[in-house]
């Protein structure tokens, strides 16, 4: 007899997700879906709102990474006034994008999911999260709370705040690095530095021998990937082009600027989630599936920049003898982009254009439409306004990385349960590996969650014994 496997919620991601497992009558599974069931309609609700207002509200979106669509935004607002900000503001919002990735990344991989590396995928799922990585290996934990801190500190130091900070604005930002703030981030960097070394011969030890099956298990197949790259094909994560290359490595299209998206992007979308499913156009829907991030953005540089990071991309490559394809190296490129962060932060902090006041440029409505991309630490972020000539919304368009994962999101879940799941037996711990399939990707779902429309709505009426009476789909 067929049934249906519900995991929900998701648990140790941002949002409201539920997983649908599909077992047919010799208890197979048939197929797999993620459901993203939150709604959070941004794109509507900011029309008619001041252009200049939404580096502030869209960073609302998220606690987690407010400082992407600070930057989108503010990128955006710098094409609607048509200037040119000046070097100094390029390099404070690098700064703070950097301080961004190294505390987000840290974030997924110490507090939601290394308990699984650490502790098992089997353990107790009451102890297998941060409070049990911290009974278990305290000091691990405590090294991986505080380079988040750090992250979270430099934030503080350019903006005034962790979360939300009013700081970057179209046309630059509002005010420099200080003198002391600096010194901070120069005192604290070496014991940044030591933490991420730590992170990545752990892991990487365990990937040798304790986790090297799941290279082959947790989203291993061929995809397009997609991310900015510098003038010379370098790692970027605020500027640049875009690129997209395959699974062997070939660029498939190059110096593609956010203000075509619509000519190579597609956005579909399925009756059983809330969530956008982005495409590459030219290979239609779903064929066009790609992904995004941080094993993306290692995909689609050449090299990264800086000494560290660029070792370790040699050694994920010789892993993986070639391009890195599986989804759970993701946790591997976290790691060695916070390397690159660090190792750009520390570069960054000794430029004196961090310490000028002169880090604003000022202009009116020069332009009605434009397009302003970033890298999040999730991937590639679009921020799309139309304006009137007062510079108030017309419309807005936001594709958010978790989006562009999407489909990639529902493959690895339907491959993990086709692998572990056969029969009507099915023990926690195997369903805490599909879970951390979508782990592998760290989504931001309240980030994801915006257009307005005919939305799918499921509703099931249940007598009082549990028995389902009826159910309705929209």
């Amino acid at each position: 007899m067929s049934r249906t496997v519900v995991i929900d919620p998701v648990t140790r991601i941002e949002g409201h997700a539920k997983i649908s497992i599909f077992l047919d009558d010799a208890g197979e599974v048939s197929d797999a879906r993620f459901h993203v069931v939150e709604y959070r309609g941004f794109e509507k609700f900011c029309e008619g709102r001041p252009f200049t207002e939404m580096a502030g509200i869209t960073a609302r979106i998220c606690g987690i990474c407010p400082v992407s669509h600070l930057l989108a935004s503010a990128k955006t607002g710098d094409k609607i006034l048509a200037v040119k900000i000046p070097p100094a503001a390029e390099k404070l919002r690098r700064m703070m994008n950097l301080a961004q990735i190294t505390q987000s990344h840290a974030l997924s991989f110490f507090h939601l999911s290394s308990p699984d590396f650490l502790l098992g995928w089997d353990s107790d799922p009451a102890q297998r999260n941060i409070f049990g990585l911290i009974a278990a290996n305290p000091d691990l934990a405590r090294a991986g709370i505080r380079l988040r801190q750090f992250g979270q500190t430099v934030i503080e130091k350019l903006g005034a705040r962790k979360i939300h900070a009013a700081w970057t604005v179209p046309g630059g930002v509002r005010s420099p690095l200080s003198p002391e703030g600096r010194q901070w981030i120069v005192d604290r960097l070496p014991e940044a530095f030591e933490t991420a070394n730590l992170a990545l011969g752990l892991f990487k030890g365990m990937l040798d021998e304790q986790l090297k099956s799941e290279i082959d298990i947790f989203g291993e197949f061929p995809t397009l990937y997609m991310g900015l790259v510098g003038p010379n094909g370098e790692w970027e994560h605020y500027d640049g082009k875009l690129r997209f290359t395959d699974s062997q490595g070939n660029i498939v299209a190059d110096g593609l600027s956010e203000d075509d998206y619509h000519a190579f992007l597609g956005e579909a979308v399925e009756p059983w989630s809330y969530l956008k499913f982005p495409y590459y156009q030219p290979l239609g829907y779903p064929d066009g599936i790609y992904r995004v991030g941080p094993l993306a953005r290692l995909n689609v540089c050449d090299r990264i920049g800086t000494e560290g990071a660029d070792r370790e991309l040699q050694e994920l490559r010789d892993l993986a003898g070639g391009v890195p394809t599986s989804s759970f190296l993701y946790h591997y490129a976290r790691l060695i982009e916070i390397l690159a962060c660090l190792e750009k932060i520390q570069e960054l902090v000794d430029d004196p254009d961090v310490l000028s006041s002169r880090c604003r440029a000022h202009g009116g409505v020069n332009q009605l439409n434009a397009v302003g991309v970033s890298e999040a630490p999730r991937g590639t972020l679009f921020h799309h306004y139309q304006v009137d000539e007062n510079g108030l919304l017309e419309k807005v368009n936001l594709i958010i990385a978790t989006g562009q994962n999407n489909l990639a999101m529902n493959k690895t879940v339907a491959q993990i349960a086709k692998h572990y799941i056969h029969g009507s037996d099915i023990p926690e711990g195997l369903l805490n590996r599909v879970e951390a399939g979508i782990r592998c990707y760290d989504p931001c779902l309240s980030c994801s969650t915006h257009a307005a429309g005919q939305m799918p709505l499921h509703l099931q009426l249940v007598a009082a014994d549990g028995r389902l009476l009826d159910e309705v789909y929209r």
